[in-house]
C-alpha cells in the first residue's frame, strides 16, 4: 500500500502511475472534491480525462495508514509545514516522500529539512525532476530523482515507487535535488518573460545557462554536489520547465513578458521561491541577479523590460 497526500494534478498522476504496483490511497483535503472523484472515477478539477484505476482508494480524513507504508506528500511547498504539523501523529514512523519544489518563505528551508524538524522518527526523501502530471498519468516514460540521505532507505523507496514507465534514480544529496527543483522554477519564469517580450530563443538559451550558473552558486554555498545539479533534478528539470508551455512557471513568465492576463488562482511555486531565495542570497552575500529580478517583477517593483535591460547591462566578466 502507498499513500499519496494531495489530490492536485501531480498527486493524482502519481496515484494513477503507482496503481500499477498495487493499492494506493489518495487523500483529498476537500470532501466535496473527494466525492466527485469517487463518483466519476476521475479528477475532473485537476486532471481531466484520466481514469482512476479501481485500486486507487479516495479518502478524505487523513486517518491511519498501514504500517511502514510510504506516504507521498504532494502538497504546495508553502503548505508543507502546516500539513505536516497537523498530521504529525499519522505521519510519524512512515517513510515520507516530499513531492513539492521550492524553498519555504519563512525559514529558507527545503522540504526534507522541514519534515525532519516537524515529524520525529521518520525517513525523509524528496521526489523531483523533469515531469508533467499529464505525462505521468498517461503512462509516458518519465525519469525522476529520488533523494534520501539514508542510502538503504533510498534503495527501498526506489524499489517501491518505480513502475514500468516511471523510472527513479536515487541520490543521497537531498540539498542538491531540492535546490535544483526549486530554483529552476524561478529561471523558468525569467525564460518565459524573455520569450514573451520577444527576445528570441538565443536570448532564452543564454538566460538558462546563466540561470544554471546561479543555481550552482547557491548550491555550492549550501553544500550540495555539482553532479546532482547536472542530473535530472537540476539540468533536466531546468530544460523542461524553461521550454514547455505546460509549465505554469513558464506560462506566468510568458504572460508577464507579453502583458497578457494570467489566472491568479494557478499555483506558481517560482514566485514564492524567488522571494525566499533572494532573501537567502542576501544573507549569504551571494550574487543572484536573475532570482532578484524575478522577485522584483513578480512583486510589482520592476517591469520585465527594465529587468531584462538591467541584466543585459551588467558588467562584462569571465564565464
Amino acid at each position: 500500500m502507498i499513500c499519496v497526500a494531495g489530490a492536485g494534478a501531480f498527486g493524482t498522476a502519481l496515484a494513477v502511475a503507482l496503481a500499477a504496483r498495487g493499492p494506493v490511497m489518495l487523500w483529498a483535503r476537500d470532501s466535496e472534491h473527494a466525492a466527485d472523484m469517487q463518483a466519476s472515477r476521475e479528477n475532473t478539477r485537476r486532471l481531466p480525462g484520466v481514469a482512476l484505476p479501481d485500486n486507487v482508494q479516495i479518502i478524505t480524513g487523513f486517518g491511519p495508514v498501514p504500517p511502514q507504508a510510504p506516504i507521498l506528500l504532494a502538497v504546495p511547498m508553502q503548505h508543507l509545514r502546516g500539513m505536516a504539523e497537523t498530521h504529525a501523529a499519522v505521519l510519524r514512523g512512515h517513510p515520507l516522500v516530499a513531492c513539492c519544489k521550492g524553498v519555504e518563505l519563512s525559514s529558507g528551508r527545503g522540504p526534507t529539512a522541514i519534515l525532519s524538524e516537524v515529524v520525529a522518527d521518520t525517513t525523509n526523501a524528496i521526489l523531483t525532476g523533469p515531469s508533467f502530471a499529464a505525462d505521468i498519468a498517461r503512462g509516458l516514460p518519465t525519469a525522476l530523482t529520488l533523494a534520501c540521505a539514508d542510502a538503504d532507505q533510498g534503495k527501498a523507496l526506489q524499489q517501491a515507487l518505480t513502475t514500468p514507465a516511471l523510472r527513479l534514480y536515487r541520490t543521497t544529496d537531498t540539498t542538491g535535488a531540492e535546490l535544483g527543483g526549486a530554483l529552476k522554477n524561478v529561471i523558468a519564469i525569467a525564460a518565459g518573460a524573455c520569450i514573451g517580450l520577444g527576445m528570441g530563443d538565443s536570448a532564452r538559451a543564454a538566460l538558462m545557462t546563466r540561470g544554471m550558473a546561479e543555481i550552482t552558486r547557491l548550491a555550492d554555498q549550501m553544500g550540495a554536489r555539482r553532479d546532482t545539479l547536472m542530473g535530472l533534478s537540476g539540468f533536466g528539470d531546468l530544460v523542461l520547465t524553461c521550454t514547455s508551455d505546460k509549465s505554469r512557471n513558464y506560462r506566468l513568465g510568458l504572460a508577464l513578458g507579453s502583458g497578457t492576463p494570467f489566472d491568479t488562482a494557478t499555483t506558481v511555486e517560482g514566485v514564492k521561491t524567488a522571494e525566499a531565495v533572494t532573501e537567502l542570497a542576501s544573507r549569504l552575500s551571494l550574487d543572484m541577479p536573475i532570482s532578484a529580478h524575478v522577485h522584483a517583477i513578480a512583486s510589482g517593483h520592476s517591469s520585465v523590460a527594465q529587468a531584462m535591460q538591467t541584466l543585459l547591462n551588467r558588467p562584462l566578466k569571465e564565464e
